[in-house]
């Protein structure tokens, strides 16, 4: 079940979890999150996402794919180079 309270909190969710709002809204969310259980939910499940993002953008990708996916990029634009020619 769905409430205006939820409504709020999950469209503000990305900024309360950058913290990117201001505190009395962080403070909001919060004391909302704390008390309903479907909005903890989404917050888990984003929070959770977003660490495994922010991890794989920190590791480098092997030599071998680095230079596959190079490859496949100038592939493509070989063929679109040809196709506006």
């Amino acid at each position: 079940m769905s409430c205006d309270n939820c409504e709020t909190a999950l469209q503000n969710l990305y900024l309360f979890l950058d913290e990117e709002i201001d505190t009395a809204s962080i403070e909001d969310i919060q004391a909302h999150i704390d008390h309903c259980s479907s909005c903890l939910t989404a917050y888990d499940v984003e929070r959770v996402v977003k660490a495994l993002v922010s991890r794989s953008c920190s590791e480098k990708a092997p030599e071998p794919l680095r230079e596959r996916v190079l490859y496949s990029i100038r592939t493509v634009q070989v063929h679109i180079d040809k196709r506006i020619t």
